[in-house]
Formats: C-alpha cells, structure tokens, sequence
C-alpha cells in the first residue's frame, strides 16, 4: 500500500511540474501586457466584444493595445484609445477596423497604413475606421446579394 502511495505521488509531482513549465512556456511566448508609447483613438459605430487590453495590429504583427474604451455622448460612437509603440508612426490616412481571430477568437484592432507622409501625432486620431461587421451582418448581407435585393 505504501509503494503505490509512493507512485501516485511521484506521478502527481511530475504533472505539476509539467503544468508549471507549460504555463511558465506560454506566458513567456504571449505577448500580455500594454505596451507603453503614445495614445491615439479612433471612434467605431460598434466594436463588436473589443475590450480593454485587447491586441492593436499592423499587418497582422502587435504594435500596440486597447487602453479604453468609452462612448461618445454627442455621435453615440465607441470610442477607443490604443497605446503605440513609439518605435511605430502611422500615416494619417491609416485605415483602423475591428478583427477577429477567428469565430469565437477574441477582437482586436487592424490598422492598414496609409501612404501620406505626415503622421499622427501623440493623443492624434484615426479618422479612417471600418466598423465591426458580426456574423450575423455578414450573413445578411450574403442573403442580400444572393437574393438580388
């Protein structure tokens, strides 16, 4: 009885260890965290589940994150403030929208540069922005087209 004891609890300590160096592995491997740089915000019709802390991506690479989200009393817009890397200048006809990684993966925010040379400034904003379309809107509109309506 006492050998199989011995076992279990061999066996129980190595899991925990594999536990603890997987967790250890991918909290080293995602990038979690606001990323300090300079605010910029963009106003959305509806953004669709984005979040605070939630990934802003040129190009599909992070280059920022969501630091708040609030509501625009006068237009009813969302409107949300992203940290950017200072490293990174965005052209001021970049084009922000909300992405989704995948059906039931979390937003983020895409931004497609644009080509003019002067950039946004710090606390500047996005004035370009596509609004979230959910799964359902996409639908619609497929029914829309198909449909000839």
């Amino acid at each position: 009885m006492l050998k199989k004891n011995a076992v279990e609890t061999i066996l129980g300590a190595v899991v925990l260890l594999m536990a603890g160096t997987f967790i250890s592995f991918a909290m080293n491997m995602v990038d979690i965290g606001e990323v300090d740089g300079y605010e910029v915000s963009a106003a959305f019709l509806k953004v669709g589940g984005l979040t605070d802390g939630s990934d802003v991506r040129l190009n599909g690479v992070k280059i920022g994150t969501v630091s708040d989200l609030t509501l625009d009393y006068e237009t009813y817009d969302a409107v949300v403030k992203m940290s950017i890397r200072s490293d990174i200048k965005l052209p001021v006809d970049s084009v922000a929208s909300i992405g989704s990684s995948g059906i039931i993966g979390g937003k983020f925010v895409a931004i497609r540069p644009g080509g003019e040379k002067d950039v946004v400034s710090k606390g500047g904003a996005l004035t370009k922005t596509e609004d979230f379309k959910s799964l359902e809107d996409q639908v619609g509109e497929i029914i829309f087209l198909a449909t000839g309506g």
